[in-house]
């Protein structure tokens, strides 16, 4: 207790004169009137001092009734002091319990009947006169009188709302994602705890949904972080809306989720939930008048059957989220014991891959692409293979989805551009003057801001014409951004390259935004061309693709043809070109020259 609160426990007694006081006439006609002066100097001083102080003081007599508030305390409870003499001190010292809102025991009440001093509990609320409420600390004493006699009692108390608000902002700011405010991975391995133990009790499982967006990075790199922000707030929404309200959606930094499935039946119900990710996620994202596509790749695991304590759980569906990606992406997988090995080697060729381009391990093989009608070979298209010095040849499905996850996809892209040019000045130096090399762009290059200046350079460099270079955009990477897949394609289309669009008809793509793109081709997935005579629709796909690319003069051409029957229903259907096993397995550079230069 302050000094100020001392002295005025001690000028608010019962003023007395002491026995001694007494002696003789004198000291009765003059010493007390000596004294009084004093005694009224102090407590005018303690007046002073207590109203200067930022803490609240409130006095009450013997009986409880109050007899003194300094301004701090008019301030806080909203009673001036003129008011507020006379009255039950629980009527001016309104408290109730923050959590209960039940009236805890009067300090005054417990101080006058043990002549201790008490607190408050930690949560306790002031109600001020108005209504209004206080967070408060309180202690409340004795008051003692000349000869030790208790007279009253004295509480101290101040507002701590504003601490107690910041406390509680900073706890939740501790276990909460400042972005999209979910749960953060310490609150949701707290409630994978109680999920489990809830689990035990009621002989029910839990699921793990583990999700990663795909291509999220791209989104990101290409319209900046405000965007990609936005977009991952618009992803928290559906994906609040996609579980119950029992269910805990948190987010673990980036672009990757967790969702707790408590109290289950069984897979079906982690699985309904899944779809529905799924299905929420495809919708178009509306940001700044844009539309923005994402999809995502989700692993899941159940309890008890995958794991027993949060750890484990959400390492396995990591893990199942890593083979829902080797997938194709945009899928769910179960996690099963197996992927474990699978995992184990994803992050071997991840380490092997960083020091494949140091070690010039990557080569180029080449399919050709050729004219239905006539049969000549027209061109050829780029394919990346990484030839490892013990694994021998890796095939792109083993490493790509790799490349991109880590990055290096764009290091890589840049050496294929460079190694394709190359070898279109070689083989001009031996005659094939006018052949085309197609190559493939991934999402993260073509969203790369100075992929456009890489690309000149690296024409520069090899003065190669930019009419002999064919950049293959898949459909979906272009409906990401429409507008800037424009932008970037008619700078592309103003160096002279010949733009393609690669997999047609397995994204988005409408006849408008198709209109607005400077594109030269359209290349038909080869999922649609294996379709052809097997079937009821034989083919229905493939020929009003070509129809529409006829319509709109562009030229068309079909991959993956593999047989006589493909060959036939392109060439009754107009489409002029095409590649595929049926004409041509990709070849190295020196098997392609052995056939269509000596």
């Amino acid at each position: 207790m302050s000094s100020e609160v001392k002295v005025l426990k001690k000028v608010t007694g019962n003023i007395q004169k002491h026995p001694k006081e007494t002696e003789d006439s004198n000291a009765l006609t003059s010493r007390p009137v000596i004294l009084d002066k004093a005694m009224y100097n102090e407590k005018i001083r303690a007046e002073i001092a207590l109203n200067s102080i930022s803490d609240a003081v409130i006095c009450t007599d013997i009986n409880g009734m109050v007899n003194y508030l300094n301004t701090a305390a008019e301030k806080i409870t909203g009673w001036p002091r003129q008011d507020a003499y006379g009255l039950p001190s629980h009527q001016v010292f309104h408290i109730v319990n923050g959590t209960t809102r039940k009236t805890p025991p009067s300090p005054v009440a417990s101080v006058l009947k043990t002549n201790q001093p008490v607190g408050l509990a930690a949560d306790t609320l002031l109600i001020k006169r108005d209504g209004t409420e206080a967070a408060i600390e309180d202690s409340s004493s004795p008051i003692h009188n000349w000869n030790g006699e208790l007279t009253g009692v004295v509480i101290v108390f101040h507002d701590v709302s504003a601490a107690r608000s910041m406390a509680m902002k900073m706890a939740h700011l501790a276990q909460h994602d400042f972005l999209t405010n979910l749960p953060n991975r310490v609150l949701l391995n707290d409630r994978i705890a109680q999920a489990i133990e809830s689990a035990k009790r009621n002989h029910t499982k839990i699921a793990l949904l583990f999700l990663d967006l795909d291509n999220f990075k791209h989104i990101n790199d290409s319209l900046g972080h405000p965007t990609g922000d936005k977009l991952l707030k618009l992803v928290t929404t559906s994906l609040v809306a996609s579980v119950r309200g029992n269910d805990t959606v948190s987010r673990q930094g980036g672009d990757e989720f967790i969702i707790l499935l408590s109290d289950i039946k069984n897979e079906a119900d982690a699985a309904l939930t899944a779809n529905k990710v799924l299905e929420l996620l495809t919708l178009p994202h509306i940001i700044s008048n844009a539309q923005l596509y994402i999809t995502t790749s989700i692993g899941i695991s159940i309890y008890p059957d995958d794991g027993l304590d949060a750890e484990i759980l959400i390492q396995n569906a990591d893990t199942a989220m890593y083979h829902a990606k080797d997938l194709g992406r945009n899928n769910y997988q179960f996690f099963k014991a197996e992927m474990n090995l699978r995992a184990v080697e994803r992050q071997v060729t991840e380490v092997n891959l960083y020091a494949a381009l140091d070690k010039h391990q990557f080569i180029l093989h080449y399919q050709p692409k050729f004219n239905v009608l006539s049969k000549e070979m027209i061109g050829v298209e780029a394919l990346v293979r990484w030839h490892h010095d013990e694994w021998g040849v890796v095939m792109p499905d083993k490493f790509i989805a790799i490349a991109e996850d880590t990055g290096l996809i764009i290091p890589i892209g840049k050496w294929v551009l460079r190694a394709a040019c190359q070898q279109i000045k070689h083989w001009a130096s031996l005659g094939l003057k006018d052949i085309t090399v197609a190559v493939n762009i991934s999402a993260l290059e073509f969203t790369q801001k100075n992929f456009i200046a890489d690309v000149q350079q690296i024409l520069l460099e090899t003065k190669v014409n930019a009419h002999q270079l064919e950049l293959e955009i898949t459909e979906s990477v272009l409906m990401r951004d429409a507008k800037s897949s424009a932008a970037i394609l008619s700078q592309l289309k103003e160096m002279g390259l010949v733009l393609v669009v690669d997999d047609f008809g397995t994204g988005y793509s409408s006849l408008s935004y198709l209109r607005k793109f400077p594109i030269d081709v359209l290349k038909i997935d080869r999922s649609f061309v294996n379709e052809i005579g097997t079937t009821a629709e034989d083919g229905i796909i493939v020929s009003a693709i070509i129809n529409m690319a006829n319509s709109l003069k562009l030229k068309v051409i079909a991959e993956g043809v593999e047989n006589q029957q493909h060959l036939d229903f392109l060439v009754s259907h107009d489409c002029t070109e095409a590649q595929g096993y049926f004409f041509s397995h990709p070849l190295t550079a020196l098997e392609f020259e052995n056939t269509y230069i000596n």
